[in-house]
């Protein structure tokens, strides 16, 4: 074991040199064929594989008389179930947006490239991709040896058929996408009747031809020089974060088992060295040279060491989950004792507490406020003082509303321009014009507050009220 512990360098720049030294990143000059395993992980993989369902299956969900999620970019409008997020509501999506991105950070922080190995859908598409290639064309031995061969009548066929097949998944693919922000109903009757609109044309069109090149031809290759992600996870991770991991402790020197060779009789470590871990590589590296850019954590190495560890004899997580104090002896930071991890979290806190918020104080009418400036207020003949106001008015309903307004504010103030009901045009804002008039006798203050309140009743015979508070300015 000293022997072993000798090799390790002593300096951390030097082992990553040493590393580095042995890294391997396929450019593209040969395809990778990744040999498919059995295991737990494979298996924990396809459950996750799962979630893109809600992708293909999510836009014919319905809510009431429409679709239940719907991002109508046309008419500035997402309908999210019985909410409708409109242009006023971005900060909603920016707190979603950086909720999301935050979360990914912790998660790689915590466990690496989680959502690359388990959930990225160009991981997922290009495993399914050559789920479907091995399905006809076979074993990873197979496939090299088609490649090679000259082109025959045997030949063409399976790759029509596997073509055949890579496209009518990218098809699903480029509809289901679009479905997301075409109603899915009037999508495929657009589809059907060949009425389809130029913009949806070219959307599924796009999305056919960026599945079918990415998945089927690209590969690996979209994560080595497409994806930024892979880039920037090296300052994500740390000496705490419990990655796929080759004990080099354990495993090494790496020798082959001898037939008849007795345990006490063996001199090198529990790796056999048979390259079972790279075969199943999507990405072909070998995770027995360190964390590397390729790595995208899916761990289905783990799966073919411990079948391999198994088969010898030998016991199983030579390659296991393990974070790289915790591999050379050491102890990891507990996860909250990490300062990183909390700043993290404080972050989507904040971000779903904001989402929250405004979801729950999210309103079917909306009204805001502008004070005229120019003049702040005019002086009446009858000495009273006059404002004017600006109300804008939001109606985020699918159907006209008309409301009513009013106003509280000083004693015995008279508005002009609200004594009839106003009608809101559905998804749009309907600005008023309102000017409100106060004895400068009952005036108490150079500015007091007053308060525009709107309300009306919906088809449904739902209730709808929003208000806004502002001042009345009169002079000193």
């Amino acid at each position: 074991m000293n022997d072993i512990q000798n090799k390790i360098p002593t300096s951390s720049v030097d082992e990553l040199y040493a590393e580095a030294g042995h890294w391997h990143i396929n450019t593209g000059e040969e395809t990778i064929h990744a040999k498919r395993v059995k295991g737990k992980w494979r298996t924990l993989k396809w459950w996750a594989n799962s979630f893109w369902l809600i992708f293909f299956l999510g836009p014919y969900l319905r809510w009431d008389d429409r679709q239940a999620v719907l991002f109508d970019i046309p008419n500035r409008q997402f309908h999210i179930f019985g909410a409708t997020l409109l242009p006023q509501d971005f900060f909603l999506l920016a707190l979603l947006l950086l909720f999301f991105a935050i979360l990914l950070a912790v998660v790689t922080a915590v466990a690496g490239r989680v959502w690359c190995g388990f959930f990225c859908f160009q991981t997922i598409w290009t495993d399914v991709f050559t789920w479907i290639e091995e399905k006809f064309e076979g074993a990873p031995q197979k496939r090299r040896k088609l490649e090679n061969a000259p082109w025959n009548f045997a030949k063409i066929k399976t790759k029509v058929y596997k073509h055949s097949l890579w496209l009518i998944i990218s098809v699903l693919t480029g509809i289901s996408f679009t479905a997301w922000f075409v109603d899915a109903i009037d999508l495929w009757a657009g589809i059907v009747s060949f009425e389809l609109g130029i913009v949806p044309l070219a959307f599924i069109s796009m999305f056919i031809l960026g599945t079918y090149i990415l998945a089927g031809f690209m590969r690996e290759q979209a994560c080595f020089w497409l994806c930024p992600y892979a880039r920037i996870q090296g300052v994500m991770i740390d000496n705490n974060t419990v990655l796929p991991t080759y004990d080099f402790i354990r495993g090494e020197p790496r020798g082959r088992v001898k037939k008849g060779q007795k345990e006490e009789d063996r001199t090198t470590g529990d790796c056999i060295d048979c390259n079972q871990c790279v075969a199943v590589c999507p990405t072909g590296v070998d995770i027995r040279n360190g964390q590397q850019e390729g790595c995208i954590t899916c761990a289905l190495c783990i799966d073919a060491c411990d079948a391999v560890m198994e088969k010898v004899g030998r016991p199983k997580g030579l390659i296991r989950y393990e974070s790289l104090d915790d591999l050379e002896g050491g102890e990891s930071t507990p996860i909250y004792k990490r300062g990183r991890v909390w700043v993290y979290c404080g972050i989507l806190t904040f971000a779903l507490s904001g989402i929250l918020y405004g979801l729950a104080t999210l309103d079917s009418i909306q009204l805001k406020v502008l004070h005229d400036r120019q003049p702040l207020f005019v002086m009446q003949s009858d000495g009273s003082i006059q404002n004017k106001y600006r109300l804008k008015m939001l109606n985020k309903l699918k159907e006209p509303v008309s409301v009513t307004i009013e106003a509280i504010g000083p004693k015995n103030l008279v508005t002009v321009g609200i004594d009839k009901p106003v009608q809101l045009k559905p998804g749009t804002v309907t600005p008023k014009d309102v000017f409100v008039r106060v004895p400068r006798s009952d005036l108490k203050a150079e500015s007091e507050n007053i308060k525009f309140i709107i309300k009306g009743e919906s088809s449904q015979g739902q209730l709808l009220r929003s208000d806004r508070t502002s001042v009345f300015i009169g002079p000193k």
